[in-house]
This record gives structure tokens, sequence and C-alpha cells, in this order.
């Protein structure tokens, strides 16, 4: 039973407009994700997912596999029709996200490890430890809270848990200089799930909470699947507006030097 990458691929974005194919670097933006998730030593094979001609023009240039979908409105939607269709034999499927050029391939060996580790999980994802009071107080920001054995038990876009009775800003201080862990986690957008699990849950409408927080991992957790919650110490940064583009732009030509 394989287990594969999906990169799930829109042409139009609302703050960087076709910014999968921008290609400052020499390579279109999905390229260098698609490069940085097939480094993973547990996937199988790395699937561009698009309903969008151009996408996948480019990406059959550079020479990955692309499989053609319907519109959707989430990525998460696309996914499981090329599951549907394409990957019968699949074990596990993991979401990547087509914007995270940076993605560590480690990370989701983690996050492949944390789902096999706990077969009692529907799907399992990634987090890491709020440092700094912006990100915080970021509403595009996801924050999770686990129990103690890593089970998600909910995610919102706003600060949780609320500090009652201490100052934020001392705890992420001593967090940030010291071996102190922060009381607050950043959820990270990549998820594996069962092939299973996957068709299922994409066949359920949205659900109250998902609708109130525009979280679809929301949708799991008020049908009481179990998503397991891998600590990593270190994000990837996703490109929605120009000037990330541009940060990464000269980040890569820095390496490439």
């Amino acid at each position: 039973m394989q287990i594969y990458g999906i990169i799930p691929a829109r042409l139009q974005s609302s703050r960087l407009p076709r910014k999968l194919l921008l290609d400052q670097t020499g390579k279109p933006l999905i390229q260098h994700t698609w490069e940085a998730a097939c480094r993973s030593r547990l996937l199988s094979d790395v699937v561009v997912a698009t309903d969008s001609t151009e996408i996948a023009e480019t990406v059959q240039h550079f020479g990955a596999r692309c499989e053609m979908t319907g519109y959707h409105l989430t990525g998460t939607d696309r996914i499981a029709e090329v599951a549907r269709k394409h990957c019968p034999e699949a074990r596990l499927l993991v979401n990547i996200q087509g914007d995270e050029p940076e993605i560590d391939p480690d990370n989701i060996d983690a996050l492949i490890r944390t789902l096999d580790e706990h077969p009692d999980a529907q799907m399992a994802t990634l987090a890491t430890p709020i440092s700094n009071r912006a990100q915080l107080d970021d509403p595009s920001c996801t924050k999770v809270v686990c129990a103690v054995d890593g089970r998600a038990l909910y995610f919102s876009r706003c600060p949780i848990p609320h500090c009652r009775d201490r100052d934020p800003n001392d705890l992420l201080q001593r967090a940030e200089q010291s071996s102190i862990d922060s009381p607050w986690l950043l959820h990270l957008g990549i998820y594996a799930y069962r092939r299973d699990f996957l068709l299922k849950l994409t066949e359920l409408p949205p659900s109250p909470l998902e609708q109130l927080e525009k979280l679809e991992q929301l949708r799991s957790l008020e049908t009481g699947a179990s998503i397991q919650v891998a600590m990593v110490q270190h994000c990837s940064v996703g490109i929605d507006t120009p000037d990330d583009y541009a940060r990464f732009v000269a980040r890569y030509r820095s390496w490439a030097a």
C-alpha cells in the first residue's frame, strides 16, 4: 500500500494572482514545492492535482505527475477526487500546500510516522510553538490545543488557550529565552489522511464550527474523528503576497549563488 503526497493547485489567488506559476527563480513556484516534497523518504509518489490546463502543462513540462480534477472549493475535496479515481492502492494521502516551496521533507516524514504510530487516529497534522505576540493575535495564523497524548482538542483563529491571570507577553518572552514551552501552538496546514476516512469526510457537508471559524479541520473533530498532532521546531513560509514571493526569490538567489 502506497503513500501519496498530493499538491492541490489552483490558478487564481486573491492576494497574489497566478502565484504557482511565478518563475523569477527560473522555476515556477509549484516546481519548488514539488521538488521539496519529492525529497521525502516516505512518500511513494508526489502528484499535482489541478483543474487548470495551464498548471497541468507547466507541471508536465518539468516532469511531475499531474491529475486533472473538476472544480472544487477546497484542496481537501480536490485530493479526495484524485484519491478516489487514481489512487485506489493508497494507504495514506498527504495534503501538501502548493505555495510552500521551502517545506521541510523531514516534516512530511514526521507527519507520516505520526499517523502510522497512532492507528486509532484517522488523520494527523503538525504544529510548532508560538513565540511572538503578532503571530498569536493574527487570525490568519491558526492555533491548536492538544490533549496530553497529542490529540487535537480544538483549532481556532483566536488565541487559545486564553490566558486569564498572566501577561501573554511575559509567557512568550520566557518561552523564547529559555527552555520553557510556549503554551500556544501554531497549526501548520499539512495533513495526512487514511484514504477511507478522507473519502467519507469529503462526502459530509460543512459543519457548524467549520463554518464559523472557516477551518476545514473542525469538520473532522465534529464527526468525532481523532487528529494526532506532531510537534516540529520549524515551519515553512507560505507564499501569500508579492512581498512573500520577493523574499523567497531573494533567499533562493542567495542559496544558489
